[in-house]
């Protein structure tokens, strides 16, 4: 399944949705642990590295996705982590003033699936179609394969 990727008309938001052929807790795994993190986000032309991973609430993190000898610099905090959600917020170290308010949902489904939603908010329409222009749609997608494989797989 690809990710449904929606600009919401009204409002600066980004929401995306994509089931995985895998239980919430496993898909919750994948998002905090940063060994596991580190192998499925971002295109597949970049890898990543982490610098700080502190999973938890109240916690915070930092990496680097590396592309063709450039590195690109991520951070944030993560506000809230449940069984069930994350809250987040997202920066990126080339733009700082651009921050986004990132919730995850982890929704169970029969036969131990799961749907991921998220909801990223940030501070203006232009902004937000800068996410989508910027690459953010494929990016998300070839990562989400990645997870979806080592769900498959059992390496997640």
């Amino acid at each position: 399944m690809e990710t449904v990727i929606e600009a919401v008309p009204d409002l600066p938001v980004i929401r995306t949705a994509r089931d995985f052929a895998a239980p919430p807790e496993r898909l919750l795994r994948a998002h905090t642990d940063p060994d596991l993190f580190a192998r499925w986000v971002g295109p597949d032309r970049t890898s990543t590295r982490i610098e700080h991973w502190d999973a938890r609430t109240g916690g915070s993190w930092r990496y680097v996705s590396e592309h063709d000898g450039a590195e690109y610099r991520f951070y944030g905090c993560f506000h809230e982590i449940r069984p069930d959600r994350i809250v987040q917020t997202l920066a990126f170290d080339g733009d700082p003033d651009r921050v986004a308010l990132e919730t995850l949902w982890f929704e169970a489904l029969p036969e131990g699936r799961t749907r991921l939603r998220s909801q990223s908010l940030v501070d203006s329409f232009e902004r937000r179609d800068a996410f989508l222009r910027g690459g953010m749609a494929a990016g998300l997608d070839e990562g989400y394969t990645k997870l979806e494989r080592m769900l498959t797989d059992g390496t997640a």
